[in-house]
């Protein structure tokens, strides 16, 4: 019944509903992207100097000039802890001469719009983490928007604006500055010549009187973040060079004439996490460091101790939002907030003015400004309305809760402005004010495009309702064999509506895969098909495999620092480490070999050979350069022999991806041109080995032995008379859990970039995407790829009347739209929640990537492409 149902017109049928299906998806995910991360309206123009007639003209900034210097990932402890190579700044801040703070930035913790919120003082969108991916983006410029550098050139009175260091301000700001040279801020791989080409202008610019504004970018932190963590041995000396740089500008201000009365302002964009990424919202994450230095500084009398005990938290010193630097800068440099602007004045800078109408002053211009913002985004009725103390005793929004409080403080400010002293009181409730206020709007829900979400969600239940239809078409199974897979579904489905399970999604496929395994094994004894005693050896020794895949690398959020098989067993004993992945290699090597064997022995074996010997000559090397902590003892003779010595990195890549590609080339011509079952299947087999080799360039050293234990699986999946559901079942549990064992998780600061240049000299988009994009999902393609093999294996013998192709597919796309659908459902139920932006957003945007990358290019595309090749 199954063979007549999915031959015919069921079968064209069917594919054409599938075919349908799935190109709803993508339009769906576009739609309700469009209406999910909008752009928020802005206040055009840029800010003037109200008429407060009551207060007089703004007071006199002590600063004319601004050296702005962010180290990228700067973390809080990275300078304010004993062990630091920050030694000079912390003398600074014992002294006096430098007021420390750690900024916390919201998430996402990435570059553009963390350099969004410190130039304008607002909440940037969520759709810049797309954006901050993309090198030749333009469209989120602030060129048109009022920020501290708009207003530093409009007060400059020809002063000039320098820029040296990550090019994503050249982006942002397009023609704002007058002498520029930008640096790529993606390619992970330098770590050196991305700051030098900083620091070689600021000895001459420092000699220069043309300019108000210098601002400079550090990238080389960052780098050794996301490559080698924060204890990466490269750390220590990085922030001992930065130190050095602080200490030239410092230097320079002291003892230069036109530098007198230069504000020199250090900070980082984001932190990192234990693993050195970022984008998400851990304490490490969202901590950077913010100290503002002058000799002008010792006037506040403010010497905190330096350095602290270490923190687990990251809070060190007085707390204070990025935000609050637009409206601190524009009050110690004499210029209007910034009209967006959400931050408060940080008070401790208030003592500059003795006089108590020069601080009020400042605070209210500060407030009136926010005000403004309120009163664009909800209405001016309620604050300009008297409200009496019934409306006050239990205001019925937060709005009018701070409508009256504003009533408050423009009494209290008049108080203070025309008392003798400052008083404390008065400054204390208009501070508060700020702080509520920049509460209430950053926290604020976005504009979403209600609309555009419900249809983005029609769109996919259509093609829902297509792929059930098509799955009907094409597999003849009993209900009850459904039930497993149906399971995952639905509770993977409900799972996307709770944030503590999303961040720990990791866990569901891990038990879900487990339980899936156990089930197969109580199959294999019914089914008889292998001695009871053997098969259970193998369903055990699956069980035991899982088991170590699962306890590999610790990840999602809650326990990504507890212990783990790399940070217990790995990274404190290299030589095991080396042990296995020389295994792995050998393994690859033997398959190879076999691969080539219909080639003459000497030119098959040591093509084999040279291949399997360039790509751990890299990984050797690569590993010396990325974490030289691994390579000692005998991994270290080993590099010490390495006949390439000299070489670079980039073209021992090269190298490596020149032979697979030669190799996939010759087994490709031995598939289309001898049409032989028994060379079209080695030939198969052998591009799997040839993307493992792939897999394992791009992964992580420590990850590269999960690839054996991922072969065991395959080979007992291999063993067993699975049926296409179970098959396709199997395939989709184990694409996860492998995504997941090697690091990945829902978190955009679990993105690997670490093996994102290899090969590539300089920054090109098409070729880091690829390569990004193979290093985060090695497993899930290599499961894909093995499933192809598998699934010719089926349909060599369920014969020409059925296609097992077809049927994965469907059921895979079944997953696709209803987790698609879920996650859709979850994002517009929730999207007032507390974790919108932190748990579900980013989920949407892995939900994109899983959904276009891995099932639509790499699923179907490249696992069609194989079983084609296989079937030709």
């Amino acid at each position: 019944m199954g063979s007549r149902r999915a031959g015919g017109s069921g079968g064209l049928s069917s594919t054409l509903l599938l075919v349908a299906a799935n190109a709803l998806v993508p339009v769906a995910i576009l739609i309700f992207a469009t209406g999910f991360f909008p752009y928020k309206p802005l206040l055009p123009g840029l800010a003037e100097f109200g008429s407060l007639t009551a207060y007089g003209d703004p007071p006199e900034p002590p600063f004319d000039r601004l050296v702005f210097m962010v180290i990228d990932a700067l973390r809080s402890d990275f300078v304010y802890t004993a062990n630091s190579g920050f030694q000079y700044t912390q003398s600074l801040i014992r002294n006096g001469t430098a007021l420390p703070f750690t900024a916390h930035a919201t998430s996402p913790t990435v570059t553009m719009p963390r350099l969004k919120a410190i130039t304008t003082g607002s909440i940037p969108s969520f759709l810049d983490v797309v954006l901050n991916l993309n090198e030749a983006d333009e469209s989120s410029s602030l060129a048109s928007q009022d920020t501290w550098l708009a207003q530093m050139k409009v007060k400059g009175a020809g002063g000039k604006l320098l820029m040296y260091g990550d090019d994503t301000w050249l982006k942002l700001f397009p023609g704002t500055f007058d002498r520029a040279e930008g640096t790529t801020s993606f390619f992970v791989s330098d770590f050196t010549e991305v700051d030098y080409n900083v620091t070689r202008h600021i000895a001459g610019e420092l000699k220069n009187d043309d300019w108000n504004t210098m601002v400079l970018h550090y990238l080389g932190l960052d780098h050794i973040g996301h490559k080698g963590g924060p204890r990466s041995p490269h750390m220590i000396p990085k922030q001992v060079e930065m130190d050095g740089i602080v200490k030239r500008i410092f230097t320079a201000i002291e003892s230069e004439s036109h530098l007198a009365s230069t504000l020199f302002v250090i900070c980082g964009d984001h932190g990192m996490n234990d693993a050195g990424n970022h984008g998400a919202s851990s304490p490490g994450e969202t901590s950077p460091a913010l100290v503002f230095l002058s000799p002008k500084l010792k006037a506040l009398h403010n010497a905190p101790q330096a350095p602290l005990l270490a923190d687990e938290s990251f809070q060190f010193y007085s707390g204070v939002e990025q935000s609050d630097i637009a409206p601190t800068l524009a009050a110690l440099l004499g210029f209007p907030v910034p009209k967006n602007n959400l931050g408060a004045l940080i008070p401790e800078f208030l003592p500059f003015w003795s006089n108590p109408n020069d601080q009020v002053q400042l605070l209210m211009r500060n407030a009136h400004q926010i005000l403004d913002v309120i009163t664009a985004a909800i209405g001016s009725d309620l604050f300009e309305t008297n409200l009496s103390e019934d409306d006050c005793t239990s205001p019925e929004t937060e709005y009018r809760e701070l409508a009256c409080e504003w009533q408050g403080i423009v009494k209290a400010a008049e108080l203070a402005r025309t008392a003798e002293v400052v008083d404390p009181e008065s400054i204390l409730v208009i501070t508060k004010w700020l702080r509520k206020a920049q509460g209430l709007m950053s926290g604020m829900a976005s504009n979403y495009d209600v609309s555009r979400l419900i249809l983005g969600q029609v769109v996919i239940v259509i093609a829902m309702l297509c792929v059930f239809v098509a799955t009907s078409l094409s597999i003849n199974e009993t209900a009850s064999s459904f039930i497993p897979f149906a399971g995952i579904v639905i509770m993977y489905g409900i799972m996307m509506f709770a944030s503590s399970y999303v961040e720990e999604e990791q866990h569901f496929w891990y038990w879900a895969t487990t339980a899936w395994f156990a089930l197969l094994g109580l199959k294999g004894f019914r089914r008889g098909f292998t001695s009871r005693r053997a098969h259970l050896l193998a369903t055990v020794m699956m069980l035991v495999v899982t088991r170590l895949i699962r306890g590999w690398n610790q990840t999602g959020q809650k326990f990504a620092g507890e212990p783990d098989i790399v940070k217990t067993f790995l990274s404190t004993s290299p030589a095991l480490l080396w042990t296995l992945v020389g295994a792995t290699y050998l393994w690859i090597h033997r398959e190879l070999v076999h691969g080539f064997s219909r080639l003459p022995v000497p030119v098959g074996f040591i093509g084999a050979t040279a291949l399997a010997l360039a790509a751990f000559n890299f990984k050797l090397s690569f590993t010396h350069e990325d974490a030289p902590e691994l390579v000692v003892g005998f991994a270290q003779r080993l590099l010490d022999l390495d006949f390439a010595q000299g070489t670079s990195l980039v073209s021992r890549a090269r190298a490596v991806f020149a032979g697979l590609g030669f190799a996939t080339a010759c087994a490709l011509f031995f598939i289309l041109t001898r049409r032989q079952l028994s060379f079209q299947s080695k030939a198969i087999d052998t591009i799997h080995h040839l993307y493992t080799l792939l897999a394992i360039t791009q992964s992580r050293t420590t990850n590269i032995p999960l690839f054996l234990l991922f072969n065991i699986q395959y080979k007992y999946l291999g063993a067993q008379a699975l049926t296409p559901l179970e098959l396709s079942t199997s395939s989709l549990l184990l694409q996860f859990t492998s995504f997941f064992a090697l690091g990945g998780s829902n978190a955009i600061s679990s993105v690997d970039l670490s093996s994102a240049y290899n090969g590539v000299a300089e920054f090109s988009a098409p070729a880091v995407g690829v390569l990004t994009f193979v290093s985060n999902f090695a497993g899930p393609i290599y499961w894909t790829s093995a499933t192809a093999l598998l699934l010719l294996r089926k349909q060599r013998t369920a014969g020409s009347g059925s296609s097992v192709l077809r049927a994965h597919v469907a059921l895979l796309t079944v997953f696709v739209t209803a987790s698609v659908a879920c996650v859709m459902a979850a994002c517009t139920v929730l999207r007032t929640h507390l974790f919108i932006w932190t748990v579900f957003s980013p989920k949407y945007l892995y939900c994109v990537g899983w959904s276009f990358g891995q099932h639509l290019v790499v699923n179907i595309g490249l696992g069609g492409l194989l079983f084609w090749l296989g079937m030709w």
